[in-house]
C-alpha cells in the first residue's frame, strides 16, 4: 500500500511539473519550422510539445542573478572554514587544474585509447589530430563517457527555449536542430539524457555542432555520439574544421622575470610577433614561427606564462576559454606520457 502512496506522488510531482507549450507563441513558431522545413507531422509535434517537464535548474543557470532570490547559507561554521582554507591555498588554476587534471584522468585517458586503438589510429591519420588530444577532450568533458549528463534533453531545450531567459533564441535554434536530429538519426528525442545545457554524448556537443561537425565514423548510417567510434572522429572532426594544423605544437611554457605578469595583454585573443616580446623566452626549444598568444595561469604564489600557437586557438574553439585549453593540453601530454610507459 505504502509503495502504490509514493508512486501516485511521484506522478503526481511529474505531472505538477509538466507544461502544455502548445498554445506558447514561441512553441508554436518552433512547430511551424520543424512542419514547413523538415515535414514533421502536427500531431506528433503537438503529442511532443503538450508535455514538457519543466528543467528548473538548467533554467536557473541562464537567468539573470539579480533576478534570482538568494539562499541563506546553510553551511556550518566548520564547512566554511574549510572553504575559506581551500582558496587561501590554492590559486585559481591550481583550483581548476586539480578538478581537470588528475592521475586517474590520466589513467582513464591511456586506458581508454588503448581500448580503442584501432578507431584512434585510423581517425589520427584521417584528421592529423593527435590521439592524446581527443581523448583529452573526451576525459574533461564526460571523463570518457561516465558522466555525459542527467537532463532530459528535450525537456531541457524547450524549458530554455519558451521560459524567460538570457539565451531564448539560442535554445530555440538548438531545439529545432535537436528534434530535427532525431528523425534523421532515428532516435526517439525524449530518450537523450545531456547537459543543463542540451550538449549531447562523449563529446558534449550542441545539437547545431552535432550537425555540423558529426562524423558517421563506423558507417552504421547514423552519427551516435554517444559511442566511442563516432564521438572520437567527431572530435577531429572538430578540429580539422577549426584551423588545426598537423605536425605543429600546441603551447610551451616561458620564462619571465618576476612573480606576477603584466607587461602584455594574455588571453588567447591576442596575438605576438615572438621577437616583439622582449624579456620573454621559451624554457626548452621551440621551433614555431608563427605569432603566439600568451597565456597566464595565475598561481597562488605567482604566474605561469607560456607561449600558445595556432592549434592552442583551436582549442577554445571549443571552448571559450584558455584555462580549458590549457587542461585539455596538458592532460593530453600526461596521457601521451602514459601511453609511452
Amino acid at each position: 500500500m505504502m509503495k502504490k502512496i509514493i508512486f501516485i506522488f511521484f506522478i503526481m510531482l511529474l505531472t505538477l511539473n509538466a507544461k502544455n507549450y502548445t498554445k506558447n507563441p514561441n512553441a508554436i513558431s518552433v512547430m511551424n519550422t520543424l512542419a514547413k522545413k523538415y515535414g514533421f507531422k502536427r500531431s506528433y509535434l503537438n503529442k511532443l510539445f503538450s508535455n514538457v517537464k519543466v528543467q528548473k535548474s538548467a533554467l536557473r543557470v541562464f537567468i539573470p542573478r539579480k533576478k534570482q532570490k538568494s539562499k541563506k547559507d546553510t553551511r556550518t561554521a566548520a564547512q566554511k572554514a574549510k572553504t575559506r582554507k581551500y582558496y587561501n591555498t590554492y590559486g585559481p588554476w591550481e583550483r581548476y587544474s586539480r578538478l581537470k587534471i588528475n592521475p586517474s584522468r590520466v589513467k582513464q585517458g591511456v586506458a581508454y585509447i588503448k581500448k580503442h586503438q584501432r578507431t584512434f589510429d585510423k581517425v589520427e591519420k584521417k584528421y592529423g589530430v593527435p590521439k592524446e588530444y581527443i581523448a583529452a577532450i573526451i576525459g574533461i568533458e564526460t571523463v570518457y563517457g561516465g558522466n555525459v549528463g542527467k537532463y532530459p534533453v528535450f525537456d531541457t531545450l524547450s524549458t530554455l527555449a519558451f521560459e524567460k531567459n538570457r539565451r531564448n533564441k539560442f535554445f530555440k535554434k538548438e531545439l529545432i536542430k535537436f528534434v530535427h536530429l532525431s528523425k534523421t538519426e532515428k532516435f526517439n528525442p525524449r530518450n537523450v539524457k545531456g547537459s543543463y545545457a542540451g550538449a549531447i554524448g562523449l563529446v558534449q556537443f550542441m545539437p547545431s555542432n552535432y550537425e555540423a561537425y558529426g562524423v558517421d565514423f563506423n558507417k552504421d548510417g547514423r552519427i551516435t555520439l554517444q559511442g566511442a567510434d563516432d564521438a572520437i572522429a567527431s572530435v577531429a572532426n572538430y578540429f580539422k574544421k577549426n584551423g588545426w594544423r598537423k605536425g605543429e605544437p600546441v603551447a610551451t611554457r616561458v620564462k619571465y622575470k618576476g612573480n606576477r605578469f603584466n607587461k602584455y595583454k594574455t588571453g588567447y585573443k591576442h596575438t605576438y610577433h615572438r621577437h616583439r616580446l622582449k624579456g620573454i623566452t621559451p624554457r626548452e626549444k621551440w621551433d614555431y614561427k608563427n605569432k603566439v598568444r600568451l597565456i597566464k595561469l595565475n598561481k597562488k604564489t605567482h604566474d605561469e606564462l607560456w607561449y600558445g600557437a595556432k592549434n592552442f586557438f583551436v582549442i577554445t574553439r571549443y571552448n571559450h576559454s584558455s584555462y580549458y585549453a590549457m587542461a585539455v593540453h596538458q592532460l593530453a601530454q600526461k596521457i601521451k606520457q602514459g601511453l609511452k610507459k
